[in-house]
């Protein structure tokens, strides 16, 4: 059997009932999180850009666009709603790959089962049984293919997209084969286009290029019979420098990359969140002002260097993949939401000023979750701490009080407090729900 048909085979054969309780109970907080998220994002030029394109469309009203009143077709409901997940940066991502998991699969997942009254239950398993392919299949080209340029959220996501999708239209081995063989196709998106609306349109069409791919796959179209192994396949086209199918295959249904999966405390690049928990720690204990610093200096993970090297960034987007900024925002205003990562806060002088003066070393024993930083006061005082795993990482992970405190902050900019209590009771309980429609109804405006 090749690789491709082993993990159609297990998606589309899972036992619902067998999925770990904890799974399921993942696939509940992610959705919190991506809802939260999402609201909170619908506000923002590019979500109105892309709502008012699906609306001028005029598909048939099939499924819910987050946090607007527009109800368009499953595919384009699907597109919006992965833009919506991922624009903040504010979703999740898997250690070690820096794939964020939540924005291609759940939209997915989301819009067919509302299309098609999948049962709460099933929708949850759909979900992680997605994640856990687009997770496995990141695996399996880490970390050679991120290395290359690919975002990986786009590239391995459209597979987790495909394979969510395909679960809820319940596809046998041979149709879950061709869904993923069509989608893989489809796996794009490189990491240039970090710092813009454009970087959140990766998941966005991993999302509608993965459910498109199950829906034809569904009606006997035909892609790829090994997608990932085969002679000019994803491996070798998109991961030439090396590929792991142990990585992909190995244990599947036993041990679950989803849970190396975190949810954000901060809405910026991931590698940065150490140094958010380190300068934020140290300025809440010796009460640092900003005239205070004289410098920031780290010891970090490469990635950060490799990813959020921007000692100038030009726009908020830009500063959500600026290690400079996210330092500097934390000094000043002790948080990093994205209020943080406005136009506004990107060019405050205070901030700016706090920017000039963090620097950053690399450390290569550093994980993506560790850092060790130092302030330095003009006074000559230094003031050191080491964050061995940040908030929100696998070893540290965000608690389910947090994640709610989380979701009522975003979601209540959004929709009325009522109804983010409604919204978030709906999802807590929707294991035990006929279909999706109540969390459908409660996440629009």
């Amino acid at each position: 059997m090749s690789a491709t048909r082993s993990l159609a085979a297990y998606v589309a054969n899972a036992n619902t009932e067998d999925l770990p309780p904890w799974t399921l109970h993942e696939a509940k907080r992610t959705l919190v999180n991506i809802l939260a998220v999402s609201l909170s994002a619908s506000a923002d030029s590019g979500s109105h850009a892309l709502i008012e394109w699906a609306r001028a469309e005029d598909a048939a009203p099939r499924a819910s666009v987050i946090g607007s009143t527009l109800r368009t077709s499953a595919f384009n409901a699907a597109l919006v709603n992965g833009f919506l997940a991922h624009l903040q940066d504010y979703d999740d991502t898997h250690f070690p790959t820096v794939l964020h998991p939540t924005a291609p699969v759940w939209p997915a997942v989301l819009a067919a089962a509302e299309e098609r009254g999948t049962s709460g239950r099933e929708t949850l398993a759909a979900f992680v049984l997605g994640a856990e392919a687009a997770c496995r299949v990141a695996m399996s080209v880490h970390p050679w293919h991120y290395d290359m340029g690919w975002h990986i959220t786009g590239t391995a996501g459209v597979f987790g997209a495909a394979a969510g999708a395909g679960r809820v239209l319940r596809l046998n081995t041979d149709e879950m084969n061709m869904a993923i063989g069509i989608a893989g196709t489809f796996a794009s998106g490189v990491r240039e286009v970090f710092g813009s609306h454009a970087k959140a349109m990766h998941p966005a069409k991993a999302v509608s290029n993965g459910l498109q791919s199950a829906v034809l796959a569904a009606n006997g179209f035909t892609g790829a019979d090994d997608i990932l192994g085969g002679r000019r396949g994803f491996w070798e086209v998109l991961s030439p420098n090396g590929h792991d199918e142990a990585a992909l295959l190995s244990g599947i249904g036993e041990r679950w990359e989803l849970g190396n999966n975190g949810l954000k405390p901060y809405a910026n690049g991931v590698v940065s969140h150490p140094i958010q928990d380190a300068v934020i720690t140290l300025r809440n204990e010796h009460g640092i002002a900003p005239e205070d610093v004289a410098s920031i200096n780290a010891e970090v993970n490469p990635l950060v260097l490799e990813l959020m090297n921007r000692a100038e960034p030009r726009r908020g987007l830009e500063g959500k993949f600026s290690f400079q900024h996210c330092a500097a925002a934390a000094l000043v205003d002790g948080a990093g939401h994205d209020a943080q990562f406005s136009d506004a806060r990107v060019a405050d002088p205070v901030i700016s000023a706090v920017r000039s003066r963090v620097s950053a070393v690399v450390d290569e024993a550093m994980r993506e979750d560790e850092v060790r930083l130092s302030i330095t006061l003009t006074s000559g005082v230094v003031h050191s701490v080491y964050v061995e795993h940040a908030t929100g990482s696998p070893e540290n992970p965000m608690t389910d009080s947090a994640l709610e405190a989380k979701y009522r902050s975003l979601a209540n900019e959004a929709i009325p407090a009522s109804q983010v209590e409604e919204l978030l009771g709906a999802v807590w309980e929707l294991d035990a729900a006929p279909n999706v429609e109540q969390v459908a109804r409660l996440m629009v405006l």
